[in-house]
């Protein structure tokens, strides 16, 4: 076996459990318990893809996918951050209604 061929055999393997990762992460964003185990999930499936654009960059020997995986990482970045805040509001919303039937309830005994 010659060593290109080696290179594209452990490639191929690299991809393949990249692509298994990435369903497993998949199904926990979507099954995930917790709204924060989902969106760790999501920001894992982020990660994993920048992970194989890498691996497809170097396999195909080209420089422009490195350039793309840059872009992706910022934008899946910005979107795990707009989920944390939009995660984070509904929860301050929700604990300020409980306190708030927490009060009515006191006031009313």
């Amino acid at each position: 076996m010659t060593p290109d061929q080696m290179r594209d055999v452990f490639f191929n393997i690299l991809l393949g459990v990249q692509g298994v990762i990435l369903f497993l992460c998949l199904l926990r964003s979507i099954i995930g318990p917790s709204v924060t185990d989902r969106i760790v999930a999501v920001n894992m499936v982020g990660t994993n893809t920048i992970a194989i654009i890498a691996v497809l960059a170097v396999r195909l020997g080209e420089s422009y996918l490195a350039d793309i995986g840059l872009i992706y990482a910022m934008v899946s970045f910005l979107a795990v951050v707009l989920l944390t805040k939009v995660y984070m509001g509904a929860y301050r919303e929700k604990k300020l209604k409980e306190a708030e039937a927490r009060k009515k309830e006191a006031g009313e005994l």
